[in-house]
């Protein structure tokens, strides 16, 4: 399997952070992007900014998920300040569950990138 460098992994992933502070942020309009339920949403959001960023720092995957969270926890602090988006603290826990979720499959995809060396090599 191919894999994309390191520098396109970690483009892939600050893209898709700034992606989500912008749709977190914006007025809602009736044409966002949506999975049809808010938490799924945040569930979904986090998951896939685990995988990418397993992708792109694969040696500070624990970091990275402690510091996905905590972006999820500043996320609500700032939907607290724009007037038109509610902060909700089980939006927090949407974000948890979709960085669990995310985790396994960024755990395997290390795994497939990263296989373990043979003790013959």
């Amino acid at each position: 399997m191919r894999w994309f460098s390191t520098a396109q992994r970690r483009w892939a992933f600050w893209l898709c952070v700034l992606a989500v502070l912008v749709l977190a942020l914006m007025k809602p309009t009736h044409y966002m992007p949506t999975t049809g339920w808010d938490k799924s949403n945040h569930a979904l959001a986090f998951a896939v900014m685990a995988v990418l960023g397993a992708l792109a720092y694969p040696r500070r995957l624990g970091r990275l998920l402690l510091a996905l969270l905590a972006y999820g926890v500043l996320i609500e602090v700032l939907q607290a300040f724009t007037g038109y988006r509610d902060s909700d603290w089980h939006d927090v826990v949407a974000d948890g569950v979709g960085l669990l979720l995310g985790w396994p499959l960024a755990r395997h995809l290390l795994a497939r990138m990263f296989p373990p060396r043979s003790p013959d090599h």
